[in-house]
């Protein structure tokens, strides 16, 4: 993982969360192949996963794909439903679009959150952006 923001005020100890990671990608897959392989993890540990909504963003130069999903999970020892909004940001080499990296931002809420955090994650998503100064 390479971030991760806390939301402030906890919910019955479960803390929202922003987790950001991305990876070199050069390989064929689709957003949605790669939106997939975390749903296929959580399959593994989760009670129950449920992709509520997933939707192509952005444009051919700047592809992206969000997804929501829900999941029910044992988390500070107790079983929670675990709504999930994931946001995937393919940033592709202007010399050469095959070559990419792809950034999956992530917020985490507890359900009874989920509705109230929201508009920190679009706050915080509109920040995002590839740093385009010329390496010197």
């Amino acid at each position: 993982m390479a971030f991760i923001a806390l939301h402030p005020q906890p919910d019955a100890g479960f803390t929202a969360n922003i987790t950001i990671d991305g990876e070199y990608r050069p390989d064929a897959a689709t957003l949605s192949d790669i939106a997939d392989e975390p749903v296929r993890r959580w399959r593994e540990v989760a009670e129950s996963v449920t992709v509520t909504d997933r939707r192509d963003i952005g444009s051919p130069a700047a592809p992206g794909l969000t997804q929501k999903l829900t999941f029910t999970a044992v988390a500070g020892g107790v079983r929670r439903d675990l709504p999930q909004s994931h946001v995937y940001l393919s940033m592709l080499d202007v010399d050469d679009p095959h070559e990419r990296a792809v950034i999956r931002l992530v917020l985490t809420a507890a359900a009874t959150q989920h509705d109230a955090v929201p508009g920190d994650f679009q706050d915080f998503l509109r920040t995002v952006r590839p740093d385009t100064a010329a390496q010197s």
